[in-house]
This record gives C-alpha cells, sequence and structure tokens, in this order.
C-alpha cells in the first residue's frame, strides 16, 4: 500500500509547537529522527526523517494558530479533498480551514468529526517528472 494514494490511509504526521528547535532536540535524542530544513514564508518547516524516510514534519506555530497549544496532528488521503470537503458537514463534522494548496505538496483541508475532533486530509500532486 502507497499511503499518499490511497484513499483512508493515515500518510503524514506533523507537529506545530511554539518551539520547533526544542521539539527537533528532544525528538532527535529520543527516536533518533534526522531532518531536512526547508524554508517557508512563515518560518522554517523541517521535514522528520526515520532511517532515511520522510515521515512527517514539525514546525513553530503559525501567528493565525491563535493559542492552540502545541500538538501533533494526522493526514490521510483522500482522493479529492474538495470533494471531502463538502461531504463533511453531511456526515456532521466541520470543514475547520481548507481546501487549500500547498505547493508542490498537494492540496489540504482541516476538518472536525461531530464530537469536535480535528484531522487533515490531503490530496497529494502527482510527482513532478
Amino acid at each position: 500500500m502507497d499511503p499518499y494514494t490511497t484513499h483512508g490511509a493515515f500518510s503524514w504526521s506533523e507537529l506545530m509547537t511554539s518551539d520547533a528547535e526544542a521539539a527537533l532536540r528532544f525528538y532527535q535524542s529520543l527516536f533518533g529522527w534526522t531532518t531536512d530544513k526547508m524554508p517557508m514564508p512563515e518560518g522554517d518547516y523541517h521535514v522528520v526523517k526515520a532511517d532515511g524516510t520522510s515521515i512527517g514534519g514539525i514546525m513553530k506555530m503559525p501567528a493565525a494558530a491563535g493559542g492552540m497549544p502545541p500538538a501533533w496532528g494526522c493526514y490521510v488521503t483522500v482522493k479529492d479533498v474538495d470533494a471531502c470537503a463538502q461531504q463533511v458537514a453531511a456526515a456532521g463534522g466541520k470543514v475547520l480551514h481548507g481546501p487549500t494548496d500547498i505547493p508542490g505538496v498537494g492540496r489540504f483541508a482541516v476538518i472536525a468529526d461531530p464530537q469536535g475532533a480535528w484531522l487533515n486530509v490531503i490530496t497529494y500532486a502527482a510527482p513532478s517528472k
């Protein structure tokens, strides 16, 4: 199974935190993760790797998060993020953000289930040739 193309598969984990550098030191010492730094307009994004495979990311909490505490978020792959976002309300949930493009990565939205638990859904862009 390819988690980046399989509808319904968990495919990425991401930490938004108040101190990305401290989080990096903690997780690198705990799990032996390596990282690649990607400069972004809102601050550096650190792609986390386990045994050379990209598995997630760590970033400083964006100002738009408005006091949200540091948290890990998961991404679930969907075939069509726009269609998924349209289905959320009918299923009793809410769209909290998006759908929005991530240049070079794909298109994502943040949704919440009827109990308020939030989750990122994403349709990955086709790899460039």
